[in-house]
């Protein structure tokens, strides 16, 4: 299903390709919608397609990944496309991103910052269970893998 809502938005969108651009250009759009620049933490990515025109993005990557994010306690696990749209502060209808609790692993579909100060970052399953946590435990980590 990601594969099939990439390529009805791929029209009029901006791709990159290779690694290191991926990257950059990933981090470029979480900063540009105020979102933690650690949130991706993917290095081996392929491509990156961003659609302004549908708030639109995705990110495909070889194989998928599983990161700690140590300061929550939490291990989180990218697909090899990972979809969402785009707004200040929000990633909504997330595809391909889950979070591991307790002993099962979570769909994401809703990641957002909503209190004024922007120090909470909430996360939010299709039903309808959210979790908050600090924006600061997202953070780019550069030496981590």
């Amino acid at each position: 299903m990601a594969t099939q809502l990439i390529e009805s938005n791929r029209d009029g969108a901006e791709v990159y390709h290779g690694a290191d651009l991926c990257k950059k250009k990933c981090i470029e759009v979480l900063e540009e919608m105020h979102l933690p620049r650690g949130l991706l933490p993917l290095n081996n990515l392929e491509e990156v397609g961003r659609n302004k025109a549908t708030g639109f993005v995705w990110l495909r990557q070889p194989k998928s990944v599983k990161h700690d994010f140590d300061k929550i306690g939490r291990p989180v696990s990218y697909a090899t496309e990972v979809t969402a749209f785009l707004e200040d502060r929000r990633m909504k209808r997330v595809s391909g991103v889950k979070s591991k609790e307790m002993l099962i692993w979570v769909s994401l579909c809703d990641i957002f910052i909503n209190d004024a100060d922007g120090d909470k970052i909430t996360f939010k399953t299709p039903t309808g269970l959210s979790r908050s946590f600090p924006v600061s435990a997202f953070e780019l980590e550069e030496t981590k893998n």
